[in-house]
């Protein structure tokens, strides 16, 4: 009824184990609707204000896409970067893996 439209990205490796996030997402009441594979919200970041990343390092660095020497090369990622604000919430300041 606001104009605004929420959608949640879930990257295949997100979680403890493949799926965690989805039943997560499920067991809070979230639509199936709008939870999208990676594949499915990656083109989506271009045209989006805002994105709120929550507890993610690896997932959405874009060292994979654009450093051939980092760790993580190749490494398939959601392109966060691209939306027009991305906020970034973790309860550590750990690295990752990229380190």
């Amino acid at each position: 009824s606001s104009g605004i439209n929420a959608e949640y990205g879930i990257h295949p490796v997100a979680g403890r184990m493949p799926g965690q996030l989805n039943v997560l997402l499920a067991e809070a009441g979230v639509p199936y609707d709008v939870v999208l594979e990676m594949d499915e919200i990656n083109d989506d970041f271009a045209d989006t204000d805002v994105v709120l990343v929550i507890g993610a390092n690896d997932t959405v660095n874009s060292a994979a896409e654009d450093d051939p020497n980092s760790i993580i090369a190749g490494m398939p990622v959601l392109r966060v970067w691209k939306a027009g604000q991305t906020i970034v919430m973790k309860r550590s300041l750990g690295v990752g893996y990229a380190a």
